[in-house]
C-alpha cells in the first residue's frame, strides 16, 4: 500500500508540473527572422541595394536593423506583423524630407516584397531574398599578390558617373575633389588587401570590399573608436581602438576578408579581428552578397589619395 501511495503521489506531482509549464505559442512573423538582401526599384526604374535584419527581442517582439540605399544600419524598434504582412517606420538619416522612412511588405515563399516610402514621400518597390551565410570550410589558399594600381594610369579601373576627378599624380591615385567613385574592373571573392591612403583635413572617403562593405577612410585622429571612423566597417563593426594618424600623413590598411569574416590592421595595429560583417553598407554597388565584387574607392565626398593597392586573392 505504501509503494502504491508513493507512486500515486509521484504521478500527481508530474501532472501538476506539466500543467504549470507554459506552452510556447508561435510568434507572428518569426519566419522572417534573419538577414535579407533587398533590391529596390524606383519610380524611374533605377535599381538600388538595401538590407534588413529581423530578430527576436525577448519572447514575442520582432525588432531589427535596416540599411537604405545610403547611410548606415539603423535600429528598427518594432516590426509589426499581421497575417503575412509586415510594417515598420524609422526616423530619417541622410534622406531629404521631414517624415519617417516607412516599409510595408509581405512575406511569402521565403521572399519579401513591398514598398518603401521615403521621408520626402517618394516610393520604391523592393524584393528581398535571404542573405547567404558565406561560411567557408577550411583555410583559404592564397594566390600571388596583384598590384591593382600600377602607379602610372587608371588601367584596370573605371569611374562611376561623368564627374570623375580621379587621375594619377606623381605615382599617386588622386581624387582632386568630390566627384565619381572608382571601381576595379576585376572582381574578387576572398582576399587579402594592402592599401595606403592619405586624407586632407576633414577628408572623407571609403574602401568598399567586394563593392558592398565599406571600410571607412576619413580624418578621424583623436576621435572615439566608432564604426563610422577610420578603422571601422561603416555602420557595423567598431574598431577596438582608434589607430588613425593625423590628416596629411600616409596610413596603411591590411585587410583579410574570408566569407563574412574580416580582419582589419590599421597602421600596424589589429583593430578588428575575424569579425562577421552582417550586411551591406548604404552606397553599395548591389546586394548580391554571395557573388564576387570589385574594390571600390569612394570619391563622391572629398579629396583623397591612394597608393600601393595590392590584392592577394584566394585560389
Amino acid at each position: 500500500m505504501r509503494r502504491i501511495a508513493v507512486l500515486g503521489l509521484a504521478l500527481s506531482l508530474t501532472t501538476a508540473v506539466a500543467s504549470a509549464t507554459p506552452v510556447t505559442a508561435a510568434i507572428p512573423g518569426e519566419e522572417m527572422i534573419g538577414h535579407w538582401d533587398l533590391t529596390l526599384t524606383g519610380a524611374n526604374g533605377e535599381k538600388a541595394p538595401s538590407w534588413l535584419e529581423v530578430k527576436l527581442s525577448g519572447n514575442r517582439s520582432l525588432v531589427g536593423a535596416f540599411v537604405s540605399r545610403g547611410g548606415s544600419a539603423r535600429p528598427v524598434a518594432k516590426v509589426e506583423y499581421t497575417g503575412n504582412a509586415f510594417h515598420f517606420a524609422i526616423p530619417p538619416q541622410w534622406e531629404q524630407g521631414a517624415g519617417d522612412l516607412v516599409v510595408d511588405g509581405t512575406f511569402a515563399s521565403n521572399t519579401l516584397t513591398g514598398t518603401i516610402t521615403e521621408p520626402n514621400g517618394s516610393k520604391a518597390s523592393f524584393v528581398g531574398v535571404r542573405a547567404p551565410a558565406l561560411e567557408r570550410t577550411g583555410a583559404p589558399r592564397w594566390g600571388a599578390p596583384i598590384a591593382i594600381f600600377n602607379g602610372k594610369d587608371l588601367t584596370g579601373w573605371k569611374a562611376l558617373g561623368n564627374s570623375s576627378q580621379w587621375s594619377v599624380v606623381n605615382g599617386i591615385l588622386t581624387n582632386a575633389k568630390n566627384g565619381a567613385n572608382l571601381i576595379t574592373e576585376q572582381k574578387f571573392t576572398d582576399f587579402k588587401l594592402h592599401v595606403e591612403f592619405r586624407v586632407p583635413k576633414d577628408g572623407n572617403s571609403g574602401i568598399y570590399l567586394r563593392g558592398r562593405h565599406e571600410l571607412q577612410v576619413e580624418d578621424s585622429k583623436g576621435l572615439p573608436a566608432y564604426s563610422t571612423h577610420t578603422g571601422g566597417v561603416y555602420g557595423f563593426l567598431i574598431p577596438n581602438e582608434n589607430a588613425a594618424k593625423a590628416a596629411g600623413e600616409w596610413q596603411t590598411y591590411d585587410v583579410t576578408l574570408v566569407g563574412r569574416l574580416v580582419t582589419v590592421v590599421l597602421n600596424g595595429k589589429t583593430v578588428i579581428s575575424m569579425q562577421n560583417i552582417p550586411g551591406i553598407t548604404g552606397g553599395a554597388l548591389d546586394s548580391n552578397e554571395g557573388e564576387p565584387g570589385p574594390i571600390y574607392l569612394q570619391g563622391d565626398h572629398t579629396a583623397v589619395e591612394y597608393r600601393k593597392v595590392i590584392i592577394t586573392p584566394a585560389r
